[in-house]
């Protein structure tokens, strides 16, 4: 009997998989709840839809299962994340009342949320346009590497100064989990702070 190397095997095995109809997801997890997932892949696979109870912050959510601003903000309020420390919440009022969410580990790095319709946007201001110093070049580059910055878009809009202001902002469903709506809001931190860090170079020496 002539041995394979392993890859073979796996490939095979991925090759039944996929005329079974099955298809590959890749999710990051605790290392504590690695049985329970494997548990919740048998179920799947045997027809079997597990039972996932929402969390008293999801039940804060409309009945037709999307999130409002009032009731996001109780959430975010609630949550282990401001528990922790980690972001401070409060409301905004005004035509179109939005939620300021204080990112404390990041600076206090303020960012601000805004529920409209099915959609939520998370957006936060990078600088002013006329402290770049060559806009025409610079929004060629952003175009060319935003990629570098997953799930997070830049923009330009109005500032409270009433100036002109890069931005970056990312979007997701209201009727998201809790949690992706908080990972939404910790990686536009983190994009936010390594943008500034990227383009520091192309921007207008402050006497």
């Amino acid at each position: 009997m002539v041995s394979r190397k392993p890859a073979y095997y796996q490939s095979k095995y991925r090759e039944r998989l996929r005329e079974k109809g099955y298809v590959k997801r890749e999710i990051w997890i605790p290392p504590d709840y690695a049985a329970v997932l494997k548990d919740c892949e048998t179920a799947l696979r045997a027809g079997i839809i597990p039972i996932i109870p929402k969390t008293r912050m999801e039940e804060n959510m409309s009945q037709d299962d999307t999130w409002t601003t009032e009731s996001l903000l109780e959430a975010l309020q609630q949550s282990s994340s401001a528990a922790d420390g980690n972001f401070t919440v409060e409301l905004v009022d005004g035509a179109d009342p939005g939620i300021l969410v204080t990112m404390n580990e990041f600076g206090d790095l303020p960012l601000l949320i805004s529920v409209s319709g099915s959609q939520i946007i998370v957006d936060t201001l990078l600088w002013p346009v006329e402290e770049v110093n060559d806009s025409a070049s610079f929004n060629e580059m952003i175009l060319r590497t935003h990629k570098l910055f997953p799930l997070s878009t830049f923009g330009i809009g109005a500032g409270p100064d009433g100036r002109e202001y890069y931005e970056m902002f990312g979007s997701l469903s209201a009727g998201s989990i809790l949690d992706s709506v908080i990972f939404e809001i910790e990686t536009l931190a983190d994009n936010a702070l390594q943008a500034a860090e990227a383009y520091r170079s192309d921007m207008k020496k402050v006497a």
